[in-house]
C-alpha cells in the first residue's frame, strides 16, 4: 500500500498490526524505509501489509508505537521534530485533549471503554456488580456487550492486552513490568526548533543574502569618481562585514534544545534498597585573589556545592587557591563549620538557591510550596547562623588588611607557608572527607583545599596550571569519572544539575562519546538595562545551541562538567554498530550482560594501557597513571592516607609538568589565554563530542564586571586569546585535517571564534566614514536610481527582519539583542583594535595589561550599581572617544554648510546625517559610562580625544585626499571664454 492512501497504526504487540483508512485528504509522509525509532533505538514497526508504521503525518518523523503512545500519555504530546501535536491513532488509548470524533471507535464500541470510565469515576455506585468486572485495569466489561463478535477469543486478548494503559493505574499494574517499560526509555532526547519559526528565519537569511549579492554589484560596478579613494575603502570595509556575517551564520542553520528526564535517571541508577550507582563527581573551584575575589563570594559558592541533590559520597569538592592566601584558607575552615547546618537544613526543605547570600536575599514568598510547620522557625534560626557566619568571615577579612611584619603565623604559631605568594611550597588539607572530616554523620561531601607549589623560575600557566593540578590531584585522592569546574564567583543555581548532566554522561547510547556538558552562564547583580551587555544573551540562548546541532558547543570557562577520560588525553571509543534493540546495562544484571559491551570495554582498556605506557605523557606518577585506567572512578583502597597525600603532593609541584605532554595533549591547553576554547578545539578534533543543557532553572550564576573599564578589559582578553589561537599551530582553518573528525561547520564556528577581531578594522573605519563625508561634502555611493533605491531598503529591512525572526525562534528579547549590537561596536573600536596592534606586535604593548588578569567579582553590595559608574584610567577608552568627537564635529560641519548652500543641500544632508546617527546610537553606552553620575571622566582621556579629533578633522579638511583635483578653471561650470 501507498503512504499517501492513509495513515497506520500499529499495536503494542509488534505482531498485531491494523490498517485505518483516513477519512481528511492524505498528505504525503517522508520515506521512512529502513528507519529505526529516534527515542528507543527499536524498530518504527510494521502494519500488516508490510507498511511501516508512522507517528506524526506532517513530518513522519519515526516514532515506534510504545514510544508514541508514551509521549501522548506521560510527554508533551508532540512530535520531537517538527512539534505538531501527535493525533490520535484508532488503536491507540485517548488523551486528555483529543479532539472528539465523529465515527465510534473500533475499540471504544467493542469494548465499551466509555461504559468503562463512567463506571470507574462512580465507583462507590457499582460496588453491586461484579469485581471482577469493573476494578481491573483494562478489564473488558463483557456482561455489558451487545452487538459484538466474540468468537475469536485470541483476539479479545490481544485487545485487552494493547488497552492495558487506556485507564488510571490500579492494583493490576504488574510493577516490574512497569520498571522494565521505564528502564527502557531514554534519558535525554533532542527537542527541533518549532519549523514554523526556523523555518521563515531562514527563508529570510537566504533572502538577506541574494540582496546582498544585488548591493555589491550596484556598489562595484557605480564607482564615486570625484571621491574614488573614499569609495574603494567603504566597498571594502562593507565586503568584510558581509563576509564576517556569512561565516557567523552558517553554523546558526541547525538550533536545537535537549529535555532531560530526570525521574528515568533515578528509576535506573538508584533503586529501592540497592546501592547508588550514580557516578562519582569531582568539583574544581578556582581562586586566585582574595581581595578582587572576596571570601564571602567564594563561601557561597562551595555551600551550594556541598549542597547539590545528589549522593554525598559521591562528590568531592576540592578549592584551589593560587593566591596562597591565608584568608582563603581559614574562611574556608568557616565555611565547613557553617555547612554542617546549611547542608541539611537546603535537604529537609528542598530550598533553591542553595548559596545562603541569594537565599535569604530573594524577593520572592519563601513560603511558597512548603507544608513543614517547622520550616519558618528553622529559616529564621538559618538565617541568624548565617549572619553570624558573615561577620566572623569579615571579621577575617579586616584581620587580612594588617599584615605582620614577620608574615602570617596559624593559630598553632607555625609559619605560614605562602606568605610569599610567588615563592612557596605545595600546600593539602582535607577539610571534610573521608580521610579526616566529620561528614560522615552530617552526611557532607568531601572538602579539600590546596594550592599548588609555585616557583619563580617556572612557568604556571594561571588558571589553566591550576586546573591541570587539581586534575592530578583529584585523581589520586578520589578519581571520579567526571569533574566540574566552576569559577569561585558562579555558585549553583539549581541543585539538580548534576542529574541534568548525567542523563546525556549515562546514556548507554551516546554517553560514551560525549567529552563534556556546558550550561549556559546567568548572572547577579547587573543593571536593569544590561548596559554592556554582560549577560551575553547572544553567546548563550542563540550561537551555544546552534552548535550543540552540530558537534556541541564549545567550553566557555566554567559551568562545565567533563568527562575525565576526555581531559586525560584520550580518544573517544569506537562507534560500534547501533543495535535496533536499546539494551540497558547496569550492575543489577551482570549475569545477563550483552558479550559485545564486554568486549568493547577490553578493547577501551587496552588502548588506555598502550597509551599509559610512556611517562613523557603523563608524568612520573605510577598513582596517577593506575588511576587513570580505572574507567569507573575510584583509588585503590590498600593506599595509606599518608601515601595518597603524598603523592598528591607529588603531582601538584611545579616540576611535575616538565618533559610531560601536560597543557599540549593532556588537561587544559596552555599556549593562549582563551585556553577553554583551545582545549574544546582539540576534544572536538580527536572526534569527542560536548552538549547544551539548558534546564527550566539556570544551573549556574554569577557576578561579572559592570564597570566600563573591567568590561573593556575583560573583552580585550578574550579578543587576545582568539588571536593567540589564530597565530598558532592551532589554528582551526587547518589543524585536524588529518584527523577528519572535525565536522566542517563546527570548523567554521571554531574560525569565526578566532578571526572575530579583526572585524574591528573595517568596523572602525566605516564609523568614521560619515564624519568624513560631512567635512568634505562628499558621500560613498553616487547618485541612485529606482531600482537601486529599492535594493538598498529591501536589505535595510531584511536585516532587522532575519535579526527578529532569529529573536522569535531564540526568546531573545529585542532590547538584549540591541544591547549586545551596541556593545559589538564598541568592543570592536577599543578592545578588539588594540588586541590586533598586540598580537601583530608580540607584546611590545605588554602595559595594556591584556595577559591574564583577574576580574573583580566583589558583588554591588549598595545595591546603588556604584560601580557602574566607576571610570579608570586605560588607553582602550581613547578610540571610541575619538571616533564619537569626530562624528558630532561632522555633524556640526554638515549643518553648517547646510544652511550657508541653501535648501537644495538638506536632502542629502539627511542621508549623511543617518550614518553618523546611527554610530553615535551604537556608542551611546559607552558615552552614558564615560560621563558618569561619580567619577567624572579622567582628564587625559578628555584631552587626547578632543586633541586627535581636532587634528584629525582640520588635516583632513586641509588636503582633502579622497576628492579628485583639478588643475584650472572648472570647464563645465565657466564655459569656454572661463
Amino acid at each position: 500500500m501507498d503512504a499517501k492512501s492513509g495513515l497506520f497504526a500499529g499495536s503494542l504487540n509488534s505482531n498485531e498490526l491494523v490498517v485505518i483508512q483516513e477519512h481528511n485528504e492524505p498528505k504525503t509522509v517522508k520515506n521512512l524505509d529502513g528507519q529505526v525509532c529516534e527515542i528507543c533505538g527499536d524498530s518504527v514497526g510494521r502494519t500488516v501489509d508490510g507498511d511501516l508504521f508512522v507517528a506524526c503525518e506532517e513530518c513522519g518523523f519515526p516514532v515506534c508505537r510504545p514510544c508514541y503512545e508514551y509521549e501522548r500519555r506521560e510527554g508533551t504530546q508532540v512530535c520531537p521534530q517538527c512539534h505538531t501535536r501527535y493525533k490520535r491513532i484508532k488503536g491507540s488509548p485517548r488523551v486528555e485533549g483529543d479532539e472528539d470524533e465523529e465515527d465510534i471507535d473500533d475499540i471504544e464500541y467493542e469494548f465499551k471503554m466509555e461504559e468503562e470510565r463512567y463506571k470507574l469515576k462512580h465507583e462507590e455506585s457499582m460496588r453491586s456488580r461484579d469485581d471482577n468486572e469493573n476494578t481491573k485495569y483494562g478489564e473488558l466489561p463483557l456482561s455489558s456487550h451487545s452487538g459484538a463478535n466474540f468468537d475469536n477469543k485470541e483476539k479479545t486478548d490481544d485487545w485487552k492486552l494493547q488497552q492495558g494503559n487506556l485507564l488510571i493505574e490500579t492494583d493490576a499494574v504488574d510493577p516490574e513490568k512497569a520498571m522494565k517499560d521505564e528502564t527502557r526509555q531514554p534519558l535525554s532526547r533532542k527537542v527541533a526548533i518549532p519549523s514554523g519559526r526556523l523555518s521563515p528565519y531562514r527563508m529570510m537569511v537566504v533572502t538577506r543574502l541574494i540582496l546582498l549579492i544585488l548591493f555589491f554589484e550596484y556598489r562595484i560596478f557605480h564607482p564615486v569618481p570625484e571621491a574614488i579613494g573614499l569609495w574603494f575603502i567603504s566597498v571594502s570595509c562593507e565586503i568584510w562585514l558581509a563576509l564576517s556575517w556569512m561565516v557567523d551564520q552558517i553554523p546558526k542553520w541547525f538550533p536545537i534544545d535537549r529535555e532531560t528526564y530526570l525521574d528515568r535517571l533515578s528509576v535506573r541508577f538508584e533503586p529501592e534498597n540497592k546501592p547508588n550507582m550514580l557516578s562519582p563527581i569531582d568539583i574544581f573551584v578556582t581562586t586566585a585573589d582574595p581581595i578582587k575575589e572576596p571570601p564571602l563570594v567564594t563561601a557561597n559558592t562551595i555551600l551550594s556545592i556541598l549542597a547539590l541533590d545528589y549522593p554525598a559520597h559521591k562528590i568531592s569538592c576540592y578549592v584551589s587557591d593560587d593566591g596562597a592566601s591565608m584568608l582563603t584558607f581559614e574562611a574556608l575552615q568557616e565555611t565547613a563549620e557553617f555547612a554542617q547546618k546549611w547542608v541539611p537544613f537546603c535537604k529537609q526543605f528542598s530550598v533553591e538557591p542553595r548559596a545562603p547570600e541569594k537565599y535569604f536575599s530573594e524577593k520572592v514568598d519563601f513560603l511558597k510550596d512548603k507544608i513543614q510547620t517547622t520550616y519558618v522557625k528553622e529559616r529564621r534560626t538559618m538565617k541568624r547562623e548565617y549572619e553570624e557566619f558573615k561577620v566572623r568571615i569579615n571579621a577575617l577579612v579586616a584581620k587580612s588588611m594588617r599584615i605582620p611584619a614577620e608574615g602570617w603565623s596559624m593559630k598553632d604559631e607555625t609559619p605560614w607557608p605562602g606568605n610569599n605568594t610567588k615563592d612557596h611550597p605545595s600546600m593539602i588539607q582535607i577539610i571534610l572527607g573521608h580521610y579526616g572530616g566529620d561528614n560522615k554523620d552530617n552526611e557532607l561531601p568531601s572538602l579539600v583545599y590546596i594550592s599548588r607549589e609555585k616557583r619563580p623560575a617556572f612557568q604556571h600557566h594561571t588558571k589553566a596550571g591550576a586546573m591541570n593540578a587539581l586534575l592530578r590531584v583529584s585523581a589520586v585522592l578520589s578519581n571520579a569519572p567526571f569533574v566540574l569546574n566552576l569559577d569561585c564567583n558562579h555558585y549553583v543555581n539549581n541543585s539538580k544539575v548534576v542529574r541534568e548532566a548525567m542523563c546525556f554522561f549515562m546514556d548507554i547510547q551516546l554517553g560514551n562519546s560525549i567529552a563534556f556538558v556546558q550550561f549556559p552562564l546567568r548572572f547577579d547583580s547587573l543593571d536593569r538595562n544590561d548596559r554592556y551587555a554582560n549577560k551575553n544573551t547572544i553567546l548563550f540562548d542563540i550561537n551555544l545551541r546552534c552548535l550543540d546541532g552540530i558537534q556541541g558547543p564549545v567550553y566557555i570557562g566554567s559551568g562545565c562538567i567533563f568527562r575525565r577520560k576526555a581531559l586525560n588525553g584520550f580518544d573517544p571509543p569506537k562507534a560500534a554498530k547501533r543495535s535496533q534493540i536499546v539494551q540497558v546495562h547496569s550492575k543489577q544484571d551482570e549475569n545477563g550482560e550483552d558479550e559485545s559491551i564486554i568486549e568493547a570495554a577490553d578493547e577501551d582498556k587496552q588502548l588506555l594501557q598502550s597509551d599509559m605506557n610512556t611517562e613523557d605523557k603523563f608524568g612520573k606518577s605510577t598513582l596517577f597513571m593506575n588511576s587513570s585506567l580505572t574507567e569507573e572512578g575510584g583509588v585503590d583502597p590498600s593506599s595509606t592516607q599518608e601515601a595518597l597525600l603524598k603523592e598528591a603532593i607529588h603531582v601538584m609541584s611545579c616540576s611535575y609538568e616538565d618533559r610531560t605532554l601536560w597543557g599540549y595533549e593532556v588537561g587544559m591547553s596552555y599556549g593562549s589565554i582563551a585556553a577553554d576554547t583551545l582545549t574544546s578545539l582539540k576534544m572536538h578534533t580527536r572526534g569527542w563530542r560536548s552538549i547544551y543543557c539548558m534546564p527550566k532553572r539556570a544551573a549556574f550564576r554569577g557576578t561579572a564586571p559592570i564597570n566600563l573599564t573591567e568590561r573593556l578589559n575583560q573583552v580585550l582578553r578574550w579578543a587576545v586569546g582568539s588571536l593567540e589561537i589564530l597565530f598558532s599551530r592551532h589554528c582551526p582553518l587547518w589543524y585536524g585535517f588529518k584527523e577528519g573528525r572535525l565536522k566542517v561547520l563546527q570548523r567554521i564556528a571554531y574560525i569565526n571564534s578566532t578571526v572575530y577581531p579583526f572585524s574591528a578594522l573595517p568596523l572602525t573605519i566605516y564609523c568614521i566614514i560619515p564624519a568624513i563625508c560631512l567635512l568634505t561634502d562628499k558621500f560613498i555611493t553616487p547618485s541612485v536610481g529606482t531600482f537601486a533605491s529599492l535594493v538598498f531598503i529591501s536589505l535595510f529591512i531584511s536585516i532587522f527582519a532575519s535579526a527578529i525572526l532569529e529573536l522569535r525562534w531564540s526568546g531573545v528579547s529585542l532590547e538584549e539583542w540591541w544591547r549586545n549590537q551596541q556593545f559589538w561596536v564598541i568592543g570592536s573600536v577599543s578592545a578588539h583594535l588594540f588586541a590586533i596592534v598586540q598580537s601583530l606586535m608580540g607584546g611590545f604593548l605588554s602595559r595594556l595589561n591584556a595577559h591574564f588578569s583577574i576580574v573583580s567579582k566583589t558583588p554591588d553590595v549598595d545595591g546603588e550599581f556604584n560601580q557602574l559608574y566607576t571610570i579608570r584610567w586605560t588607553v582602550l577608552l581613547i578610540p571610541p572617544t575619538t571616533v564619537t568627537i569626530i562624528n558630532l564635529i561632522g555633524i556640526v560641519a554638515g549643518f553648517t554648510d547646510a544652511i550657508n548652500s541653501g535648501e537644495h543641500e538638506w536632502g542629502i544632508l539627511i542621508g549623511k546625517l543617518f550614518f553618523s546617527s546611527w554610530v553615535i546610537a551604537h556608542l551611546y553606552p559607552f558615552l552614558k559610562g564615560l560621563m558618569g553620575r561619580q567619577n567624572r571622566t579622567p582628564t587625559l582621556i578628555v584631552i587626547w580625544s578632543v586633541l586627535l579629533a581636532s587634528i584629525f578633522s582640520l588635516v583632513w579638511v586641509r588636503i582633502d585626499p579622497f576628492v579628485m583635483k583639478t588643475k584650472g578653471p572648472d570647464v563645465k561650470q565657466c564655459g569656454i571664454s572661463c
